[in-house]
């Protein structure tokens, strides 16, 4: 009896483990494939490329609705595709809303009516937004002043953006972008060169401006945006030539955290020209390392693959903790 009893039980413990065995290989199963549309979300999001980034992100909502990485990932997607009624309707319909999610739809709303509202100019590789009524001159003159740095900036960095690029060259304040900034950011780009109209009158002013903004647009598509700040706006510098001579603003030097966030959050003007400042002279002190234009060229198309820390030291052996400490 008791060889009947321990068989059976042996028999219901197999039953079991064979049971569970398969609720594993299916759940492993599941994780898999959930790693795999993550992976492939990830390299299309990283190739700009739109409809394959929209699909995996549209799967990995299928599986958990309330996904709020993969939401704010969609609502991002159909605003890079021009999507700004989609993009405006599908926040609306989720139930919780970020605070990301709510800047998309706004950014959306905001591009939405610049669509219905701006006049529109273009030329080889540029579309031109305008509000108010701009003289001719200044509508033509910042579309050939662009063409020139596109050229310049694309041969200096081979690399050439798949798609028209936009420029808005504003009166009103409501084209200046979304969300509060600072009263002494002149410029600003985010997606759209945003440039104000009245500094047309000021050629010593436009042009540097001109380069200086569309040289953050090559280097975000050129890394996919993976660039800390002060390489960023320290590569713009140096490439528009406007503040070379600038002096020494004096006072406690930035921390490199200061140096990696986005300067445009920064309140206080004194501050940012130290920021900007710092940056210049660290992306100089790389370049005195290895002047060479194909060098530097190859260290901007590694940084979003190699990463910061990595990328400075394969190229020039260096750190961004000793460069600041070498401006101080």
């Amino acid at each position: 009896m008791k060889k009947i009893i321990c068989i059976v039980a042996v028999l219901a413990m197999g039953v079991y483990v064979l049971h569970h065995y398969k609720s594993y290989r299916n759940y492993a199963r599941n994780v898999e494939k959930y790693n795999q549309v993550v992976q492939e979300f990830n390299l299309c999001m990283e190739a700009f490329d739109w409809n394959c980034a929209e699909k995996n992100a549209r799967i990995l909502l299928q599986e958990d609705p309330s996904d709020t990485v993969a939401q704010n990932n969609l609502a991002a997607i159909l605003l890079e595709q021009e999507r700004y009624g989609e993009c405006i309707s599908y926040v609306e319909s989720l139930t919780r809303k970020s605070e990301n999610l709510k800047f998309l739809k706004n950014k959306a709303a905001l591009l939405l009516r610049e669509l219905e509202e701006l006049h529109l100019e273009q030329s080889f590789h540029f579309r031109l937004e305008y509000d108010g009524s701009p003289s001719r001159t200044n509508v033509m003159e910042a579309l050939a002043v662009l063409e020139v740095a596109y050229d310049s900036i694309s041969t200096l960095f081979q690399f050439e953006p798949s798609n028209k690029m936009r420029l808005v060259l504003y009166q009103a304040d409501e084209h200046t972008g979304v969300g509060p900034r600072p009263d002494w950011v002149g410029a600003i780009y985010d997606g759209k060169l945003r440039v104000p109209e009245n500094i047309m009158s000021y050629r010593a002013a436009y042009r540097p401006m001109l380069f200086h903004e569309l040289t953050h647009s090559f280097v975000r598509g050129m890394t996919y945006g993976h660039v800390p700040q002060w390489i960023n706006e320290g590569i713009a510098q140096v490439i528009d030539g406007s503040r070379r001579d600038v002096p020494n603003p004096g006072g406690q030097s930035p921390s490199l955290k200061d140096l990696s966030d986005s300067f445009v959050n920064e309140g206080s003007r004194d501050k940012a020209e130290k920021l900007y400042w710092y940056s210049q002279k660290m992306v100089e002190g790389m370049l005195r390392r290895n002047g060479s234009l194909v060098h530097f060229r190859e260290f901007i198309q590694d940084l979003n693959r190699l990463g910061e820390k990595d990328a400075l030291e394969k190229y020039y052996s260096v750190t961004a903790e000793q460069l600041l400490e070498e401006v101080r």
